[in-house]
């Protein structure tokens, strides 16, 4: 069996697995935002930048969506509006909620992400071939929503 060590190095749990690919890419994703201008962003506000929509998104949503707790959601998204990336305006569905919308500085900020996270996800397409990475992704996408399903609430 070997040390946990050596377990690690050679046949990863998926729990290890995931952590390395989230922390590659938001390394490569926010080092490469820095460099265009959006150095004051932390990996931590990808849980609400991540699933931001132009037309707005409630905070709760943002929480479910993210799997991140509402307070912790709330604190990014002050963070994020005093950053100048999102402003809250009513929802006009339900006059006492909240969407968080993008700025224009956000917007800016979605499309550079978007062209960096193509180009992550094209590399890995035509390293491992394009028909392997969409069976890899499909896999991993029911892998996510089984495990999701079986958190508690």
């Amino acid at each position: 069996m070997g040390t946990r060590t050596e377990r690690n190095k050679t046949n990863p749990d998926l729990g290890i697995l995931s952590a390395r690919l989230l922390f590659g890419i938001q390394q490569e994703l926010f080092g490469t935002l820095a460099a265009q201008g959006f150095d004051d962003l932390q990996p931590r506000h990808g849980a609400v930048l991540a699933y931001l929509d132009v037309d707005g998104v409630r905070a709760t949503d943002l929480s479910r969506l993210s799997g991140q707790h509402k307070q912790v959601i709330g604190t990014i998204i002050d963070e994020l509006e005093a950053l100048g990336y999102v402003h809250r305006q009513p929802d006009p569905a339900d006059r006492r909620a909240k969407l968080v919308c993008p700025t224009e500085r956000g917007l800016a900020q979605q499309r550079a992400a978007d062209k960096i996270m193509t180009a992550i996800q094209d590399r890995h397409a035509r390293r491992l071939g394009r028909e392997a990475y969409a069976q890899f992704k499909s896999a991993f996408i029911d892998v996510t929503d089984h495990q999701r399903r079986r958190q508690t609430p």
